[in-house]
């Protein structure tokens, strides 16, 4: 069952936990999913969403200016207090979740995977929120690809096809490299090399939903 408030605070823990443990030359170090930022970067943003949209300070599109001001207003702060922070305004975060929709938990399960590929810590790629994203971008590709033959992705126990009919093109990987491809957290190459029958070119663009297609292969 995938309740979003229960899920939000678990992936915020998780994340706590591991930025956290992390030395300090790892939290100075590069995001490969977020390349411009640093892991103590990343977190400043993730506070600062939660910061924001409790405010009411939300755009619609989460414009670069608007995630840029997030970290640049927090260029100071240690984990620590990046920390208490994020958990001085957590109930404030479930509440909004409960009252205006899950949109939140997009946010941190995507960035928390991204934390993880920079930290070396895999894990929490079958959670219902992951799962719950997953299903959420797979019917967002699924209409950005609508002009196209149907397209398959196969994966070890998830399975999902664009529209009805036989596919014109399948990929098949892991569950957790499909679920992050359909976040724009696979290159092109890598989606290239999954593919086992069709051409994948065509879909290529449908996979860019929030962004370029990453340049070097991401791993997590």
């Amino acid at each position: 069952m995938f309740d979003a408030s229960t899920e939000w605070t678990a992936a915020q823990q998780r994340v706590i936990d591991l930025v956290e443990r992390a030395p300090a030359a790892a939290v100075a170090s590069s995001v490969p999913a977020c390349p411009d930022w640093t892991v103590r970067d990343l977190l400043s943003h993730m506070v600062g969403i939660g910061a924001d949209v409790v405010a009411g300070h939300e755009p619609d599109d989460h414009n670069e200016a608007w995630t840029a001001a997030q970290v640049e207003a927090r260029r100071d702060r240690s984990v620590t207090e990046l920390v208490a922070e994020w958990r001085g305004i957590t109930d404030a975060m479930v509440a909004h979740i409960r009252s205006s929709g899950d949109r939140p938990v997009n946010d941190i399960v995507i960035h928390e995977q991204d934390l993880r590929g920079a930290l070396g810590a895999h894990g929490a790629t079958d959670t219902p929120a992951a799962q719950h994203v997953r299903d959420r971008f797979a019917e967002r590709l699924a209409g950005r690809i609508a002009e196209l033959p149907p397209l398959e992705l196969r994966g070890q126990r998830w399975t999902w096809r664009s529209a009805d009919g036989d596919p014109a093109a399948v990929i098949a990987a892991t569950d957790a490299d499909l679920a992050r491809a359909l976040v724009s957290r696979r290159s092109a190459a890598q989606l290239r090399s999954w593919t086992v029958a069709g051409d994948i070119e065509p879909y290529l663009e449908g996979f860019a939903i929030l962004g370029d297609l990453p340049s070097t292969d991401l791993h997590e």
